[in-house]
């Protein structure tokens, strides 16, 4: 399906074939961060590159079918830079780079500064064992892929494409920035980059993930038994948890859900959650102020991110307002928090929640139809599972979130 990406007529372009014919490749000596895993400097080289190719090419006033097929693969031997940090023998590979470059600007994400939160120093790897990767500057999430996901998300694509165009960019699902694949010591690396859907700066307190079902749906002993637990639905029942916002607030957020769901159901996508991240700002000012007393305080002490601390945020993404330090005790800026929204004035506890859609690739295929049957025969008919068809997964999953709100 073509996609419009914008206003006017299609103009020739010089590149439109569905694969770029890979180079190999004598690199530039680009400045490549140190990283203890090969890996992640073969991510920060290639991405650097990438982005330098692409400011030599003109934007396209249309995107074309072609654009949603292509790729652009670069091989490296036996190169004689950067030694110790860049293994002897590694390919990069795009996908999409023109889709990805427009979807990044329609997000309001500059490619420089989404260049430097990648490479300015090199993502960490999640603790949870999830392959996860957050970036220095804690503003964008690498989520590792099968090459099963990758196949999805270019299936995906087009209509993802056409309906940010539609929406403005203005949507709660995940906002997909680049993709990737990384071939480093004969083993392929899918990776996919997208906003961080907390903040980069305030710290996240309470976690929930939300389907709207009931059944298996509480986090396990082991789970709770972690620092920031991911809490589920009936543990949000239990704890009688409220989301306290405004009311035209809270009638923007549901809008903009519905029409998100809606685009869902008609690709026949299930299983999706809201992840909500709860920051309780009271609670943040008290670990500000011990975590500066350990450390002697004073402005040189650096700034908190999800519990820890770190020193000046490097330039990027997160730099897009002047300076972490002219914000107040729980405020955000919300070209760079996209996915937050304060509290009302009259909630009972000063309060900043991160709302968002996540893992928005399952398709009711074969597999969740069975799945489905086998659910329905051990808890019953009227059980609310997690597996069924997208129309009533979705209406369930609006009616739960509609009540989370106080």
């Amino acid at each position: 399906m073509a996609a419009a990406a914008g206003a006017g007529p299609a103009v020739p372009r010089a590149q439109t074939k569905t694969k770029q014919k890979q180079k190999r490749f004598v690199p530039q000596r680009l400045k490549v961060p140190r990283a203890a895993d090969p890996l992640l400097a073969v991510l920060g080289w290639g991405v650097t590159h990438q982005i330098n190719e692409l400011s030599q090419v003109p934007l396209p006033v249309m995107l074309l079918p072609d654009d949603f097929k292509a790729n652009s693969k670069i091989k490296v031997n036996n190169h004689l830079f950067n030694r110790e940090n860049l293994p002897n023998h590694f390919k990069f590979k795009e996908y999409c780079p023109q889709v990805f470059r427009n979807l990044r600007e329609r997000f309001g994400v500059d490619d420089q500064d989404y260049q430097v939160s990648l490479t300015r120093s090199p993502p960490q790897w999640e603790p949870n064992g999830r392959r996860f990767l957050l970036s220095s500057d804690r503003t964008l999430v690498v989520k590792e892929l099968s090459s099963e996901d990758v196949a999805d998300v270019h299936g995906l694509l087009s209509h993802y494409h056409q309906y940010v165009v539609q929406c403005h960019g203005s949507t709660l699902l995940p906002r997909f920035l680049g993709m990737y694949r990384l071939s480093v010591e004969s083993e392929d690396t899918y990776l996919l980059v997208m906003r961080n859907l907390f903040s980069h700066r305030l710290p996240v307190h309470r976690k929930y993930d939300l389907k709207g079902s009931l059944v298996s749906r509480e986090a396990s002993d082991k789970e709770k038994g972690k620092d920031l637990p991911t809490l589920k639905d009936v543990d949000f029942l239990t704890r009688a948890e409220k989301v306290y916002v405004d009311p035209e607030d809270q009638r923007d957020f549901m809008e903009k859900l519905k029409r998100d769901v809606e685009f869902l159901v008609q690709l026949k996508m299930m299983d999706y959650s809201l992840l909500l991240g709860i920051h309780e700002v009271d609670r943040a000012e008290e670990e500000e102020e011990i975590e500066e007393e350990e450390i002697g305080g004073g402005e040189e002490g650096g700034f908190s991110v999800l519990g820890g601390t770190f020193g000046t945020p490097p330039e990027g993404i997160g730099s897009s307002f002047n300076s972490h330090r002219l914000l107040g005790r729980g405020d955000f800026d919300p070209c760079v928090d996209v996915y937050a929204l304060r509290c009302a004035e009259s909630a009972p506890r000063k309060e900043v929640y991160f709302m968002g859609l996540i893992d928005v690739l399952t398709q009711y295929d074969a597999r969740k139809k069975a799945a489905h049957a086998a659910k329905t025969v051990k808890h019953g008919a009227g059980a609310e599972i997690s597996t069924v068809h997208p129309e009533q997964y979705a209406k369930r999953f609006l009616d739960f979130i509609t009540n989370i709100f106080a």
